[in-house]
């Protein structure tokens, strides 16, 4: 059976060592193994990074840029190739796995233009015959750790921006989807960059641990859940590292009374069961506001959510495939189960889905929750999965709260066709990223991605000018030439010359 192995200095020779299994989600079967690194895979990783990482810094800028259009000229020829396998590990269907890669290479377009986002301060003049000016620098070697629910775009959104700024990068992705992870390191390879200045070592906790504790890595990106993301932040901060770690989510979609229902409907077929929900910004919480949205709303909802098709990840009418495995199916049926306990109402139950042909697979049904409330353990946490919970409202005031109020601060969405409403509603809530009328408000590329309160963990979000600032740290240099050494006589440049160990520069103050 196939071996997914790391990618350490462009090899990719097996090595020995523990292995995890890589599932088709298709048929619920075993279809590869990943090798599990240890900490001595990283240190291998961490030395090829240190020997290809000064010469990289010290290439200009825009000869790192044409290895990244390069980079995504032979990801864009290679679309269908990897979209084809980011479905047979993760399950999403080819429409969205394409969308997956897409919104990775946004970033890497956007890293094309670092020379521009590279410039730093001048100040002539800051003194007297003072100038100040500054540089941006690389960190030296970065690490990023990549969830499942998106093996393409998150580890571009990281890897893009760190490499264009001069940095080496060594990228731990999940393990239950990690093909794609290194499909993308060959393609660097092949673009033009050095062995070793973008890396692949799989692995679990061992080696997660052993990034956070590495000297030599200077910063880590982290996309997970929460609860991890804090570990994540608090050794990798405590070993003197900078980290960015983004976590789970519980996004909000507000319904004022006088939204289109219609579009509001069909946005959350998309945004709430899309991917089967694996997503971090997914729409999984509906906030209808007065009993007569709510009312309208669950009507539409109904023969929605029916029309839904869940079928295998190459089916081209499927609206989403299965989720990536068998603990994940059982861990969203598990809160499911929760909510009925909890007293929601049960609308529609996904439970018990099966696929003719795929029975063994890890398909769950739309479900649909109403009369559920803030006090509920399945409306607090994240569920992750094809879910969909009705909180019903009474006022605005009440529906700008429960985002507010919630644990999770990573995005929301208001639906309506009032403007006020709308600049209120964005101005007031405790979220990190809204949309108006957009149910899934993730930023362009050029703006920056990042949510508030449990979300997200570090003071920089990822991509956008914020990724530049957190791969690259600034020097500010303050200069001062001495008077006449450039334009003065023969004899006062040799007088200055015989002066100039004991020249010292005055003080600003």
């Amino acid at each position: 059976m196939r071996v997914i192995d790391h990618v350490i200095a462009g090899d990719k020779t097996a090595t020995d060592g523990a292995t995890g299994a890589v599932f088709d989600p298709n048929r619920g079967e075993v279809q590869a193994h990943v090798r599990l690194g240890t900490a001595a895979d990283l240190d291998r990783a961490v030395a090829a990074a240190q020997a290809a990482q000064p010469g990289w810094a010290a290439t200009n800028p825009q000869k790192r840029a044409r290895v990244l259009f390069a980079f995504k000229q032979l990801v864009e020829a290679n679309m269908q190739e990897l979209a084809e396998l980011l479905s047979s590990e993760h399950g999403k269907v080819i429409a969205d796995a394409k969308g997956d890669i897409q919104r990775g290479l946004d970033v890497i377009e956007f890293a094309c233009g670092v020379p521009h986002l590279l410039k730093g301060d001048y100040t002539q003049g800051a003194g007297p015959g003072i100038d100040v000016y500054s540089m941006r620098l690389p960190v030296g070697i970065g690490a990023g750790i990549t969830p499942f629910n998106f093996p393409a775009m998150i580890p571009m959104w990281m890897f893009g921006v760190a490499i264009a700024c001069g940095n080496a990068f060594i990228l731990k992705p999940s393990e239950r989807d990690p093909s794609v992870p290194v499909r993308l390191a060959e393609l660097m390879l092949e673009a033009g960059a050095p062995e070793g200045i973008l890396q692949v070592v799989h692995g679990d906790k061992t080696v997660v641990d052993a990034i956070l504790d590495h000297p030599a890595i200077g910063a880590v990106s982290f996309v997970g859940s929460s609860d991890i993301a804090h570990y994540v932040y608090k050794r990798g901060v405590a070993a003197g590292k900078r980290v960015q770690a983004m976590g789970g989510a519980k996004n909000h979609g507000i319904v004022m009374p006088d939204a289109d229902l219609d579009q509001v409907v069909a946005d959350l077929a998309g945004a709430a069961f899309g991917s089967a929900g694996e997503r971090c910004m997914a729409l999984p919480v509906v906030v209808p506001v007065g009993d007569k949205t709510a009312a309208a709303l669950r009507e539409k909802l109904i023969p929605a959510i029916a029309a839904l098709r869940v079928g295998v990840s190459t089916d081209a009418d499927a609206h989403y495939g299965p989720v990536v495995n068998a603990q994940h199916k059982a861990r969203v049926e598990g809160w499911i189960a929760k909510g009925v306990e909890e007293g929601a109402e049960l609308v529609v139950d996904g439970r018990g889905f099966s696929l003719q042909g795929h029975e063994r697979g890890f398909f769950i049904g739309p479900t649909l929750f109403d009369h559920v409330t803030p006090q509920m353990e399945s409306y607090r946490e994240e569920i992750f999965g094809p879910v969909l919970q009705i909180v019903r409202a009474n006022d605005f005031e009440s529906a700008v709260r429960l985002p507010s109020e919630h644990q999770y601060g990573n995005g929301v969405a208001i639906f309506t066709r009032n403007g006020h409403a709308a600049r209120e509603f964005a101005a007031r809530v405790n979220v990190g990223m809204v949309g108006i009328n957009v149910p899934i408000p993730v930023p362009v590329a050029y703006h920056s991605f990042g949510g508030w309160k449990r979300s997200a963990f570090g003071d920089v979000n990822q991509h956008g000018e914020e990724g530049v600032r957190f791969w690259t740290k600034v020097k500010t240099i303050t200069q001062r030439w001495p008077d006449g050494s450039a334009m003065g006589t023969q004899a006062e440049d040799g007088a200055a010359a015989r002066t100039q160990d004991a020249f010292v520069i005055p003080t600003m103050g």
